[in-house]
């Protein structure tokens, strides 16, 4: 892998785990997660103008997708008012790609190959650590929900993104949840949440998608994704860090093993 699609899918590994960071850190997670969703939109706009490609046989995906990330970001800022950062991410992110293969399996769009089982085996294992023999068992259950949602809207994506161009196809994915959420948390929570913080979680998360792209004009997709799993492991410290969560070294052994098995189910 060349060093500068290794620092760009680095940077958007780090980008990731921060905003999630930034975003379990907030008070008010609905509120500042509804500021975030406005200031992704605003971010991702001039490269979806500059980059306009959307065809009509996208429409159906990106209506599907809008439903599911509408979906996947009330629950995570649920999520993150109720159970810690470094239980709900790794959990969440590591069974995506395990859930989304065993979907396009289900469906017969394709059979997993030896290295596909082992990732979703050892995203398994990693999954108990990070729980922990006495952990929350209901934070556990909310993370691996947001997982399966994030497996659906993965699994739609991934047919839809053949009909437009990325940045436009996110722009148009994210406009119903960037207008619906916010009003349904309300305009004077949303308005007391503004702030660097909270705009900051849409435009690293913007940002993070966009740094992983232009790693893909330089590497393979296994590469890059299997790189930007580093980030259950960066959230984990930052969550130790910043947030003084109790990560036992089995939770982190947890996290480190789910990233790995992602980077199998990338290769796979």
């Amino acid at each position: 892998m060349p060093l500068d699609a290794l620092a760009l899918a680095l940077g958007a590994a780090v980008l990731h785990a921060a905003w999630n960071l930034l975003l379990a850190r907030e008070r008010d997670t609905e509120a500042a997660l509804a500021v975030g969703l406005l200031a992704l939109v605003a971010t991702i706009a001039l490269p979806a103008a500059l980059t306009w490609r959307v065809d009509s046989a996208a429409v159906p995906y990106i209506l599907g997708s809008t439903v599911l990330e509408l979906v996947y970001v009330a629950l995570l800022a649920a999520a993150y008012r109720r159970y810690e950062l470094s239980l709900v991410y790794p959990v969440a992110r590591g069974l995506a790609p395990a859930l989304a293969l065993l979907l396009v399996a289900a469906v017969g769009a394709a059979r997993p190959s030896p290295l596909g089982v082992a990732g979703v085996l050892v995203v398994s294992v990693g999954v108990l650590l990070v729980r922990g023999a006495r952990g929350d068992l209901r934070g556990l259950a909310f993370g691996a929900v947001i997982a399966a949602v994030i497996a659906g809207y993965t699994v739609v994506d991934r047919y839809g993104i053949h009909h437009a161009a990325a940045a436009p196809y996110l722009l148009l994915v994210m406009l119903g949840p960037a207008l619906a959420y916010p009003l349904a948390v309300g305009r004077r929570r949303v308005r007391a949440a503004v702030g660097p913080a909270t705009i900051a979680v849409g435009a690293f998360s913007a940002s993070a998608y966009l740094l992983a792209l232009l790693a893909l004009r330089l590497a393979t997709a296994p590469a890059v994704a299997a790189v930007r799993e580093t980030s259950v492991v960066i959230a984990t410290v930052l969550a130790a860090v910043f947030l003084h969560e109790r990560v036992t070294p089995l939770r982190a052994a947890g996290a480190v093993l789910v990233a790995a098995g992602v980077a199998l189910l990338a290769f796979s």
